[in-house]
């Protein structure tokens, strides 16, 4: 009996080999994917992506080595109930055209014997769940369209509620604005119920972002890196690795980190009703041209060095909007846009209309130069001031 530590798969020295194939599709390849978690499989052409998944399965026998799921061996298991209980969508997701949408999600709670109504119920429930209309459940596959059809692949994969899922490019025939779509379900999908998940794809930026940890492989099935994605960008483990993910991997960086995750400051930024001298003295600390003033709660906009000559409070007559404003939630990639798009050198950061702090583009650099899981007894050093910021 497995127990919590247990991974939900595992793969030991797993090898395949194909009849008439010079050398194996997959060659001792060991891998455990934590139960829970989201785990991609990716690599150039002929890496063994597919058949690795397929193994899990047993859609492919392995010629060598052993599969477990959930702590069994998977070949001392009958194959068909082992398939009952993993779910399993694939890119053309494979749905029966003669039968409803309904009956599409249905069809493993009726192998498995389940009655009409909690049958109905749970379709129902799933239809909810993946942003399917309940009179849509009564139409064909080819009435909706492709992104439509996934959802339904992926509500029949989930309709036993099963504890794994083997996803087999699940959005690859799809147009990007759909895939993006798709993709940020899935993420929202997990997160309310924390299935495990092994997903095949060739889209580097998808296995970034869906994954908790991301396996490499290279061709004949070898496993060239298993990391977590920040640090298989930060830290590949061998030239391969570097060459597959390409001379912009610090830029790929950008879109797995938030803003939140900043050690924010308040930058060159006053309360209202702060005098004049003292401003100036802040600006001289900060450094840049404008100066940021906030009610305590909300930023309410930028004042120019210039308007802060003489004496009495800072000016709030003509504030100017922040050019760049960001969230919490935003990524590094999109803070470092809209400070560039806006050719500023600060961005302000606002959560629910409340003023959180700043953004520069050096921020953003010592965020990325930082270690995968920073060390909270070792807090980052001051940031260098920003020019010319607003």
């Amino acid at each position: 009996m497995s127990d919590a530590s247990t991974p939900a798969v595992r793969l030991v020295d797993v090898r395949k080999t194909f009849p008439g194939a010079e050398g194996a599709a997959v060659e001792r390849l060991s891998l455990d994917v934590p139960r829970g978690s989201v785990v991609a499989l990716i690599g150039p052409s002929g890496c063994g992506k597919t058949t690795s998944l397929r193994m899990i399965n047993r859609l492919i026998e392995p010629s060598a080595g052993r599969v477990e799921v959930e702590g069994r061996d998977t070949s001392t298991v009958d194959p068909i109930a082992l398939r009952l209980g993993i779910g399993y969508v694939i890119q053309a997701v494979g749905l029966f055209p003669h039968r409803s949408i309904a009956d599409n999600i249905a069809v493993v709670p009726r192998a498995l014997g389940w009655d009409r109504a909690r049958i109905a119920s749970r379709v129902a429930e799933l239809a909810e769940l993946v942003g399917l209309e309940q009179d849509q459940l009564q139409r064909f596959p080819d009435e909706l369209s492709g992104g439509q059809q996934q959802r339904v692949g992926v509500a029949r994969a989930l309709a036993a509620d099963p504890p794994l899922l083997l996803m087999d490019e699940p959005f690859g025939a799809v147009d990007p604005v759909v895939r993006g779509r798709l993709q940020q379900e899935l993420l929202a999908l997990q997160a309310r119920l924390h299935k495990t998940i092994v997903l095949v794809t060739h889209d580097l930026d998808e296995a970034l972002l869906v994954a908790d940890r991301v396996a490499l492989l290279d061709r004949g099935g070898r496993l060239a890196q298993y990391a977590e994605p920040d640090r298989l960008l930060q830290e590949p483990a061998e030239p391969f690795v570097t060459e597959f993910l390409g001379a912009d991997r610090s830029l790929r960086r950008l879109a797995l980190r938030e803003v939140g995750e900043l050690s924010l400051r308040d930058g060159p930024v006053v309360t209202r009703g702060t005098d004049r001298a003292t401003a100036r003295a802040v600006l001289a600390r900060e450094g840049g041209d404008w100066l940021g003033i906030t009610d305590g709660v909300r930023f309410l906009g930028w004042v120019p060095a210039a308007g802060l000559a003489g004496e009495g409070p800072v000016p709030e007559d003509d504030l100017e909007a922040p050019a760049a404003l960001v969230g919490p939630d935003d990524t590094l990639r999109a803070a470092m846009d809209r400070i560039m798009t806006a050719r500023t050198a600060v961005a302000v950061v606002v959560e629910d209309g409340r003023f959180r702090g700043v953004v520069t583009l050096e921020l953003i650099r010592r965020a990325l130069a930082e270690p995968h899981t920073p060390s909270p007894q070792t807090p980052p050093s001051p940031e260098p001031s920003p020019e010319g910021s607003r």
